[in-house]
């Protein structure tokens, strides 16, 4: 089992400041473009797929020492800006008392479809449910580097609503959106419920160690706007109301919402995320002038040449300037089948281009 006390490599010079996506996340100057990725530690590095050899996915996330392991892999090998927790969506679900499986994606057994389903829910306290991932947490504090920002995160309300109506993930989410349509009232208590849950568990990531948070609504583009504003948006501006801390910057990212960009800006989230459908220049005319947005790489570039990564880049961080705050990411969680030299390639450029572009100088 590895050793998660012991990471020299890791370390870096602490020159007295914030970590870099934490002072972009809060609007001030910086240096050059933090970068971090979705499902940064996962199955494109062979030391995570060695590790996975030793344990299924949900005693990874249970077991602290692993989940340690494999979130400062990617540092080892990159210089990223920021770490995420190792856990999954779904751990709190479980929490509340459903039977999850994973195959490989989520799996439910007993579908949330009714009032009562919704009532048999419990509101897990997450010191008790989830001591694993605040160990996770207090132990990546003590080990990352000063100089890297350590992300907690949720699945949003909805998106983890999703997976429990329909039991999986699915291609047109009937049951999902029978519920909403047909049973409002039903469906407004599944979301408070959850909101809450979500919001527990961010606020104790946070009392753990967490210095920024992030909401992952995978499933929220499936809705139209009007949908979105009265079915989701109320129970997502209420997690962020009750997850606000002073410092700590409340990401909110969203699969296919190009859409709704103005309303996920409405919750109140202070980095809006966005995939790859949605130009860096078009989110920049429809958010506030100062809203600081992270992503938007396509995650299939990283499997073009060196030059085209570069190039793809290059591109996205000129056209995200310097008038307002950008965290560099995919659009999407990096594909396990990525080339772990393209990360390099990545991340370097990314650093060297917002440097560049900071200075005023031109294209190389």
């Amino acid at each position: 089992m590895p050793d998660a006390t012991a990471h020299s490599s890791l370390a870096r010079p602490d020159d007295g400041l914030d970590p870099l996506f934490l002072r972009t996340a809060r609007g001030e100057a910086v240096e050059t473009t933090p970068i971090w990725i979705m499902r940064q530690a996962g199955r494109y590095l062979p030391e995570y797929r060695r590790v996975r050899e030793q344990a299924d996915f949900l005693t990874l996330c249970r077991t602290p020492d692993l989940a340690v392991e494999v979130t400062l892999q990617p540092l080892r090998r990159f210089g990223l800006d920021a770490c995420i927790l190792f856990s999954d969506i779904m751990v709190p679900v479980i929490a509340m008392g459903l039977e999850v499986d994973f195959n490989p994606g989520p799996v439910v057994a007993d579908p949330v479809r009714s009032e009562a389903g919704v009532r048999a829910l419990g509101r897990p306290d997450p010191v008790e449910t989830m001591p694993f991932v605040l160990e996770t947490l207090r132990i990546l504090r003590r080990e990352i580097p000063p100089s890297v920002a350590l992300i907690g995160f949720s699945g949003a309300p909805f998106t983890m609503a999703a997976y429990m109506v329909e039991g999986g993930a699915s291609k047109d989410f009937t049951a999902l959106k029978g519920l909403m349509f047909q049973e409002p009232l039903v469906f407004h208590a599944l979301m408070e419920k959850l909101g809450l849950t979500v919001a527990d568990t961010l606020r104790a990531q946070i009392a753990a160690g967490a210095q920024a948070v992030q909401l992952f609504d995978t499933w929220a583009g499936i809705l139209s706007p009007a949908d979105y504003r009265e079915f989701v948006m109320p129970h997502v501006r209420a997690v962020v109301d009750r997850v606000a801390t002073p410092g700590v910057p409340f990401i909110l990212y969203g699969t296919n919402t190009g859409g709704l960009l103005e309303d996920m800006e409405k919750t109140g989230a202070d980095v809006i995320g966005l995939d790859w459908r949605v130009e860096i220049a078009d989110a920049r005319r429809r958010l506030s002038p100062g809203c600081a947005i992270q992503g938007n790489l396509d995650p299939a570039v990283l499997f073009g040449p060196s030059a085209v990564i570069a190039r793809r880049a290059r591109e996205i961080v000129e056209a995200a300037g310097v008038e307002a705050p950008h965290i560099f990411n995919l659009g999407h969680g990096i594909s396990r089948l990525t080339p772990v030299e393209a990360v390099d390639t990545l991340v370097d450029t990314v650093h060297r281009e917002g440097r560049r572009v900071r200075a005023g100088q031109p294209a190389s």
